[in-house]
């Protein structure tokens, strides 16, 4: 089969643009396209992934076979393994009758897993077996099946960071991985940007009956070097807002600027911030929690160094006035009084009286440092009595999705 042209599958599947990035990419989907090797389609959220799992799927001898697309991110935890690969009636609660899973209605076609890094690790060693031996047992079965899919992967995470902090399976990454399609964010296609802001404006003023909007000069220069941490999905809802809003249809610079935000959620990825300890945070929530806990560790830290000097354990220290640690705490080697145990400099601008050391009980500076682990437990147990243990309106009151919820139950044994 003659290998088809790149302008002609921009046009088929409605892709803008000429970047180099972006046609390499493309040229390797096609290439790809006619074996039966598995994909990894990777990249930042909204630079249109979707599109080359179907790019493969068309221009391969599959491409009269079923192809489905599984964003493996919105199925439950519990559920994921039946979606999957099926199960039998009554395996579970609420398994009422036997079920077909998505490799067993693909066979024959392709299978595009979107969001893969967001599978359980069981669910991992699963796929593992499926891609390597084409077999697979349903959930509640002892029978095993055989399949012949193609499978497509996606994701917007830093595998190589996932497999490295446990998260995903090393073997299933490298499966996957076979051919890898690196499809670049929109900051990397910066001529392509205005000719994208052109077709949303035309397609939004078809849609509602209005002139479409352009752009000046300057603002085109504008739109090029923002950032656009939402990639192809901001610009579009960008280019929307401006089209309805907007009565002037010629947008300068200075109302382009209006609906650019300065500090948009995308600009550092979450997931990528990490504190001094390598650890790494899924929320902000979770790094807020984190920061104040980090605060009050400090706090503790200090009140047990205060203990210690009051208890004698660390020695006299003397400061004089040209040491650039003066003014500082000075513990005097007398035995203490009720109304100076600490005492600064003469010239020091503030001193504070401190009881008398047998007054002191080393209980009063010994404070027990709560965990992330535990106030998130708390703070899930909390919200499933609030809602009556309807996970939904719980998960929905802590702002996560109800498959995190329902891990983190299963995690904290809060069943």
């Amino acid at each position: 089969m003659a290998k088809p042209d790149i302008q002609q599958v921009k046009q088929r599947f409605g892709i803008i643009g000429n970047a180099p990035l972006l046609n390499r990419a493309i040229d390797i989907a096609l290439q790809v396209a006619p074996t039966d090797m598995s994909v990894l389609v990777t990249g930042e959220s909204g630079v249109g992934k979707e599109n080359f799992p179907q790019i493969i799927h068309q221009y391969s001898h599959r491409k009269h076979g079923t192809y489905i697309a599984v964003n493996c991110g919105s199925i439950p935890e519990g559920t994921i393994d039946s979606e999957l690969f099926g199960h039998e009636k009554g395996s579970f609660t609420g398994a009422t009758g036997e079920r077909k899973g998505y490799f067993e209605v693909a066979n024959g076609g392709t299978l595009f897993l979107d969001e893969v890094g967001e599978l359980p690790l069981s669910t991992q060693a699963r796929l593992l077996r499926v891609l390597e031996t084409g077999e697979f047992i349903k959930v509640g079965s002892s029978k095993v099946e055989k399949t012949d899919v193609r499978v497509v992967a996606a994701t917007n995470m830093n595998m190589v960071d996932a497999v490295n902090e446990g998260r995903f399976r090393e073997d299933l990454y490298y499966r996957l991985n076979t051919v890898p399609v690196p499809i670049p964010p929109l900051r990397d296609r910066k001529e392509d940007i205005p000719l994208i802001f052109r077709k949303f404006a035309s397609d939004c003023a078809e849609k509602y009956r209005m002139p479409a909007i352009t752009l000046t000069e300057e603002a085109k220069i504008v739109l090029q070097n923002y950032r656009w941490p939402g990639n192809i999905r901001q610009l579009k809802n960008i280019t929307e807002q401006i089209s309805v809003i907007e009565r002037e249809r010629e947008i300068t610079a200075d109302i382009l600027r209006t609906y650019l935000p300065a500090n948009e959620v995308g600009i550092v990825p979450v997931s990528q911030i990490k504190n001094d300890d390598q650890r790494l945070f899924n929320s902000e929530r979770e790094i807020l929690y984190q920061v104040l806990f980090d605060m009050r560790k400090d706090m503790t830290d200090l009140k047990k160094v205060v203990q210690e000097m009051i208890a004698g354990k660390i020695p006299t220290t003397e400061f004089k006035k040209d040491d650039p640690l003066y003014p500082s705490i000075v513990v005097s080697d007398k035995e203490p009084t009720s109304s100076s145990l600490i005492k600064y400099p003469e010239d020091a601008a503030v001193v504070l009286p401190v009881a008398d050391a047998h007054d002191v009980e080393v209980s009063d500076y010994e404070e027990q440092n709560l965990s992330l682990e535990e106030v998130e437990k708390e703070m899930i147990r909390k919200a499933l009595e609030r809602h009556g243990g309807k996970r939904k309106n719980a998960a929905e009151d802590l702002k996560i999705s109800e498959r995190t919820l329902y891990r983190k139950i299963k995690e904290y044994n809060l069943d």
